[in-house]
């Protein structure tokens, strides 16, 4: 496949200059929500998850994956345990095949009415992202998530997580291991002053231009091919009533965590996940970099995150430095920035006002 051919494979329909200009817009003041404690603290959390882990392996085949009651338990220092009836069920899709997996990715339903006074007050619906294979690849995955919420709120927040495994069954043994938790996206939009859009065909023009600009830039960066705006693939939504944003999210198949199970679209004819390509669109000098700024600005915070991190192998942490240098190396040098990240000879979008 030749450079010309992969880069229109990449670009599809979707072409050159957003409707909203080149200054990404503010969310609206959103202090007053509340949203409660959870991912107000940085601090692992540790829980014990007791359910009918037996069956619930076998949903992972089933076409619809039912709910089944739950016990979720955690300590507290100063006001002793909570125990909170919950609802629990695997989801996802590559991840919950038991084929590409051993552990399925879960989702915790919280009543309400019954979380007050806990660290899960004000919760309801949050994923649990559990260890598949390696779990490495979590803690990974969770530096993923702070990086991208170093560029933006308009970001998933995380919570490290050490969950306790107990089969009410008594079939399987119990297994402590490495997870995190969510923040549900409802949430997410709240937080900035914004609500949902559960609508597929949009193409990225349409896109907030630093928004869209900024997530396409964090892709390449990380080395992740697995998204799409239009499908909705690892994106969600964000509608500001007069622009609307794009929100990335499951990292798992980026060549920065270099899981074994991840592999790059046939398609696009790369040779492993740590190959990065652009998948984003054409866009001014002007808006490029902005969105190259704020990367620089916050380049201590993300090398923070990797440097001497005590759950981090030696070796991965040298690798993944490497890998950063190169991508900074690329957006600073001007020439390299033309090759990687302008789409030539694409036709303009014809715009009908109403």
């Amino acid at each position: 496949m030749t450079h010309l051919r992969k880069r229109a494979l990449i670009a599809g329909l979707f072409f050159v200059i957003s409707l909203q200009g080149f200054t990404q817009k503010e969310p609206k003041d959103s202090t007053k929500v509340k949203l409660g404690p959870l991912f107000k603290k940085e601090e692992m959390l540790e829980f014990t998850l007791t359910t009918d882990f037996t069956s619930l392996m076998k949903d992972r085949k089933n076409a619809k994956q039912p709910y089944r009651w739950a016990r979720l338990e955690y300590g507290r220092k100063k006001k002793g345990a909570v125990a909170l009836n919950i609802r629990v069920k695997v989801r996802g899709n590559f991840r919950r095949s038991p084929s590409n997996c051993t552990f399925p990715p879960l989702l915790l339903n919280i009543p309400n009415k019954k979380d007050k006074n806990t660290v899960f007050e004000r919760q309801n619906l949050l994923k649990l992202v559990t260890h598949c294979q390696n779990e490495e690849y979590i803690f990974q995955e969770y530096l993923v998530y702070k990086m991208f919420n170093l560029l933006t709120d308009q970001s998933f927040k995380a919570r490290l997580a050490k969950v306790t495994y107990q089969d009410s069954a008594g079939k399987r043994e119990s297994e402590t291991r490495l997870a995190f938790l969510l923040e549900e996206e409802s949430y997410m939009a709240k937080r900035n002053g914004t609500k949902n859009l559960y609508r597929k065909q949009i193409p990225m023009y349409l896109i907030d231009s630093v928004n869209m600009a900024t997530v396409s830039v964090f892709e390449y960066m990380i080395g992740n091919t697995d998204w799409s705006v239009p499908f909705l693939h690892n994106i969600k939504l964000l509608d500001h009533t007069t622009y609307i944003t794009a929100v990335p999210y499951d990292f798992d198949h980026s060549g920065i965590i270099e899981a074994k199970y991840a592999r790059p679209p046939v398609a696009l004819d790369l040779y492993s996940v740590r190959q990065r390509i652009y998948r984003g669109i054409n866009y001014p000098p002007a808006v490029m970099q902005q969105v190259f700024e704020n990367f620089r600005r916050v380049k201590p915070q993300i090398y923070a995150l990797y440097e001497e991190n005590p759950q981090l192998d030696k070796g991965y942490i040298k690798r993944t430095l490497k890998y950063l240098d190169e991508f900074y190396k690329t957006i600073n040098d001007p020439k390299a920035v033309k090759e990687v990240f302008s789409i030539d000879n694409t036709p303009k979008p014809t715009i009908k006002k109403d």
